[in-house]
């Protein structure tokens, strides 16, 4: 009996799973280019894809800054799904070793991707962010998220997040801990936070068989 090809499932996508993406589709295609790197969790693929196409839904255009970037296929796939977001910053503190295995597999499938993702080891606070650009962060460890939240919001640009390990020791519950369990409530905090600000803010999920932390939050600041 085939064993079920579990999307939350953190082992290596390999050659021997290309397979299961044989099919014509765009995200079928990434998933074959990412199979030939030998080097990306199944999970990422799917996580990335979940929320790269949600956002293309919302927001089209701008250079993507993705912060706490890991591997960098978030603002691999927001290039691929929106050429006319020009370039990409993808900054960690720590760069995967495989994250250019990422970036060469991803230009080989593309070549209209070379040279417009810069992968960047540095701190957050060493990132510039511009109004206008479209900064996205997937699982920003606990308060990393409210970073990123900050980052945008200092410049008043779009932004979307996808958070993690919500922590009420660091992170902010505003008046919602007594009714929300913490993550929730950190999470309501963080919308209410945007609102205050002026930005029109959407709540959206990926499916919860990719990952439990599945709150997808998308935020713009009113037009100008």
């Amino acid at each position: 009996m085939a064993h079920a090809f579990d999307p939350s499932s953190r082992s290596k996508l390999t050659r021997r799973d290309l397979p299961r993406f044989d099919g014509p589709s765009l995200f079928h295609a990434v998933g074959r280019a990412l199979c030939e790197a030998e080097c990306l969790p199944r999970k990422e693929l799917f996580e990335a894809w979940e929320v790269a196409r949600r956002i293309r839904r919302r927001f089209r255009g701008g250079r993507v800054v993705d912060l706490a970037c890991g591997h960098g296929l978030l603002a691999h796939l927001l290039l691929v799904l929106d050429d006319t977001s020009p370039t990409a910053v993808a900054a960690d503190v720590r760069i995967p070793e495989s994250a250019a295995k990422v970036r060469a597999a991803m230009e080989h499938a593309w070549p209209r991707l070379a040279g417009r993702v810069d992968l960047q080891a540095r701190p957050m606070a060493d990132v510039e962010v511009h109004s206008g650009d479209l900064v996205v962060s997937v699982h920003a460890c606990g308060a990393l998220t409210d970073d990123v939240l900050q980052r945008a919001l200092s410049v008043r640009t779009r932004v979307a997040v996808l958070p993690c390990c919500q922590d009420a020791r660091t992170c902010d519950q505003g008046s919602f801990g007594g009714w929300l369990d913490s993550p929730l409530a950190i999470d309501v905090e963080r919308v209410t936070r945007l609102r205050l600000q002026g930005y029109t803010v959407r709540t959206e999920q990926i499916p919860d068989t990719i990952t439990e932390k599945n709150r997808l939050l998308l935020a713009e600041p009113p037009a100008e």
